[in-house]
């Protein structure tokens, strides 16, 4: 470890709140009738597995209406019955995507997007962000790591861009931040955070960063990390593996501490949070069944804390506005 690692490593160690719910594990695409939902959607993997939970949650006239397919699994997806397969989209960006696309087509196979990051960039057909749940990210490391568990957002920002006083010099760094696939809402939200842009990262400005490790590095999953690597984790991604709520993907990955703020269980007092939200046609936002599922305060959505708190996010007290639209 460098002088300046071993500094910040003196600092002292963090203890680690994981939840202790247990709950048996949503499915990772819809099952159960009906087989095709009203309101189908895809996207970010950070929640993909709360709304799995919402949408076993939440029946209009005692069917489920939320069909919510989660960011891997097989290459290809059914969504509706009739000309509705396409490639699965992976991340909030391709899930992004593939609404837009299936709004352009007017065909539709989906009706609603998953995302952990807010992009209020102009698309064809008008978007509207709806937030739900606050989550927070902080970093992973393993137990033995040269990289400590306490760690400043400047210590970070020093990190991600290639600092020698904390990852060595090149090409064999002593710290290899990594950030996950390309599309990712947590990549797209951890660059803004420490710093960088997407063309920092395609252009190669900082060499030591990193977002392939035999293959794509697909967020929250902690099975990535070694001992001289980083890593952005959901903190209710990690504490959900860790209750068991949903698959457990963490490896040896620990959760580190930013600013003195140790990861909590609904991270609503964390260093780095995070509305996340469900993307909808703002076309829709006065239509049955988007307005009642998701539209308003009172929304089937947020008249479900319970489940949202059960998957490590706290609620969000802008749950279901509508203000963040899209030109």
């Amino acid at each position: 470890m460098n002088k300046r690692m071993a500094a910040v490593a003196a600092v002292g160690l963090a203890g680690l709140v994981t939840g202790t719910l247990s709950v048996s594990q949503a499915s990772a695409d819809p099952s159960g009738p009906p087989q095709y939902r009203q309101l189908a959607g895809v996207g970010s993997d950070t929640t993909q597995d709360v709304m799995n939970g919402l949408a076993n949650a939440i029946t209009i006239g005692g069917q489920k209406v939320i069909g919510s397919y989660d960011a891997t699994g097989s290459a290809t997806i059914t969504t509706k019955a009739t000309g509705c397969s396409m490639a699965r989209p992976n991340g909030s960006g391709a899930g992004r995507t593939a609404l837009v696309n299936s709004l352009g087509a007017a065909n539709g196979c989906l009706d609603f997007s998953r995302s952990s990051s807010l992009n209020l960039a102009a698309t064809a057909n008008g978007l509207t962000y709806v937030p739900f749940a606050v989550d927070a990210v902080t970093y992973a490391i393993t137990p033995s790591s040269v990289v400590p568990r306490k760690l400043s957002k400047a210590d970070l920002t020093a990190i991600y861009h290639c600092d020698p006083n904390y990852v060595g010099t090149g090409p064999n760094y002593d710290v290899t931040p990594l950030l996950p696939q390309a599309g990712s809402g947590t990549r797209s939200f951890w660059l803004g955070q420490v710093g960088l842009t997407e063309g920092d990262i395609t252009s190669g400005n900082y060499p030591c960063v990193k977002d392939n490790k035999n293959g794509p590095v697909q967020e929250h999953d902690g099975r990535v990390v070694d001992d001289k690597s980083i890593v952005p984790f959901s903190i209710a991604q990690y504490n959900s593996q860790a209750s068991q709520t949903i698959a457990d993907l963490r490896g040896r990955a620990i959760l580190g501490t930013i600013d003195d703020k140790a990861p909590n269980v609904l991270n609503s007092d964390f260093a780095i949070k995070r509305d996340v939200y469900n993307v909808i046609p703002t076309s829709k936002l006065t239509t049955a069944p988007w307005s009642t599922v998701f539209v308003g305060g009172n929304s089937l959505v947020c008249q479900q804390p319970a489940v949202i708190n059960t998957y490590g996010f706290a609620t969000s007290p802008q749950c279901g506005d509508t203000s963040k639209q899209t030109p």
